[in-house]
């Protein structure tokens, strides 16, 4: 991501506005010397001293002399910024290039730059540039990182002109900026077969077939090195041509990803909370998913799904897995937590049981959700749940009298109810909870004698 801009350091030629900017832009020493000149003015008046006039003249006129050709100097400065990269997971560093180039005639005097930053990227980068000649270039560079996830804006650049006594200094701004997007962290996961899921290209792929009739079939015409035995003859007879059969396509299988983002169900907040874990678990399984050959989709209580396009709602299908991660992994860069009370609006997205695996990652329950997850389950060919106490996520645990006893009741009823349901201590590795739920599931299908649901 680059973004280009010029500032020009022309000045008025007069009015009162010109005079206050020059006079602004005096540094510690410029003032201290035009204190000094009319001081030491005054007491030459007082004392009778005409050298000791000459003097003061001289300290108080300097810095009024440097302040006027450094506001009346004509620069034009063109300047970019670069990031690499421009969407960077947690806790990761992405650094910013900055070029400055002199297209005007002139050499330049002493450049300082200064790029405003949020402060949760770090202190406020500043650089010095010597002399730069005319049509000449410089370019520096600067890190940034931040361990909370978000959009952040980096600029706008400003620049600040010295003269050589350092007496005065002018600021000018860029007027373009960058967005940096700082994404959850994906944590890598096995390849398991979990309960409800379809190979991208597989078991789908069959079914279609096997429901297909012989009226389904679009025939095109036969091109060299066909097979033969994809010739569709009542096409040919119709069309007059030889005609053969298209390449049957795959369906993939779907994978919708559920995050719980209501606030009453999540206690806490920073990088360690519960909440935090959720979004990033969420991040990692539709990454996983993705790269597994799955059509997936985000869900969140307030039924909004992401990327949302067509009538499923589904990517991966219809664009490539790349652009549907980064539409996912931007809207959980920004996800923050609703005002709903329940998971009512989900359910109503799921309209029929054809949505594939359903991966949940859950906040505090009541009896109320617990029943709308029982009846989730329907609408989905698999479902694994991912249940948080986000009181033992706090820094200081709440023991809450029958907490315990009332998150395993919500356990329970989800696995009655044909979901994997999986608690979720602190510091918890989704990794290992992974293959947990694997384990489990191929015990409950062996227990059943089959598959399972």
């Amino acid at each position: 991501m680059t973004t280009a801009g010029a500032v020009h350091t022309d000045g008025d030629t007069g009015g009162r506005s010109g005079v206050r900017t020059a006079l602004a832009g005096l540094t510690t020493r410029g003032r201290s010397f035009l204190a000094a000149g009319v001081a030491a003015a005054i007491c030459a008046y007082v004392l009778g001293q005409s050298d000791l006039l000459r003097v003061g003249l001289l300290l108080a006129v300097l810095p009024l002399v440097c302040a006027g050709v450094l506001y009346r100097t004509r620069y034009r400065v063109a300047g970019s910024r670069r990031l690499s990269p421009g969407r960077v997971p947690a806790g990761s560093e992405a650094r910013v290039h900055l070029r400055m180039e002199n297209v005007s005639r002139l050499p330049t005097g002493l450049l300082m730059l200064q790029d405003r930053v949020p402060y949760v990227l770090g202190p406020r980068p500043r650089f010095v540039l010597d002399r730069v000649e005319a049509g000449g270039r410089r370019e520096v560079s600067y890190r940034v990182r931040s361990d909370l996830r978000g959009r952040y804006p980096l600029g706008p650049l400003q620049l600040r002109l010295s003269d050589p006594f350092g007496m005065c200094e002018l600021t000018r701004s860029f007027s373009t900026y960058d967005t940096l997007t700082v994404i959850p962290r994906v944590e890598p996961l096995p390849p398991v077969r979990l309960s409800g899921e379809a190979k991208g290209h597989g078991d789908g792929r069959q079914r279609a077939l096997a429901l297909a009739g012989e009226d389904d079939v679009i025939p095109r015409g036969y091109r060299h090195g066909d097979d033969l035995r994809r010739v569709h003859w009542r096409s040919t007879a119709r069309y007059g041509e030889l005609m053969v059969r298209r390449e049957e396509q795959p369906q993939r299988a779907r994978c919708t990803v559920l995050l719980d983002t209501r606030a009453v169900a999540y206690a806490g907040a920073g990088p360690d909370s519960a909440f935090e874990w959720a979004v990033s678990g969420a991040a990692s399984v539709l990454v996983h998913m993705l790269e597994r050959g799955f059509s997936v989709r985000l869900l969140t209580d307030t039924g909004t799904s992401v990327p949302g396009e067509g009538s499923d709602g589904f990517a991966g299908v219809n664009q490539e897995s790349a652009d549907a991660a980064g539409l996912m992994m931007d809207a959980l860069a920004v996800v923050d937590h609703s005002d709903e009370e329940g998971l009512s609006r989900a359910y109503d997205v799921l309209r029929s049981g054809n949505e594939g695996l359903l991966v949940a990652f859950l906040g505090d329950l009541d009896e109320e959700q617990a029943a709308v997850l029982a009846r989730m389950r329907q609408r989905s060919g698999g479902a694994l749940a991912f249940l948080l106490d986000s009181g033992t996520w706090l820094r200081e645990p709440t023991d809450v009298p029958g907490a315990a006893d009332r998150r395993g009741e919500w356990l329970r009823m989800l696995r009655e109810a044909g979901w994997t349901a999986l608690g979720v201590p602190r510091g918890a590795s989704l990794d290992e909870l992974w293959r947990q739920a694997d384990r489990e599931r191929s015990g409950l299908a062996a227990a059943s004698g089959g598959e399972g649901p």
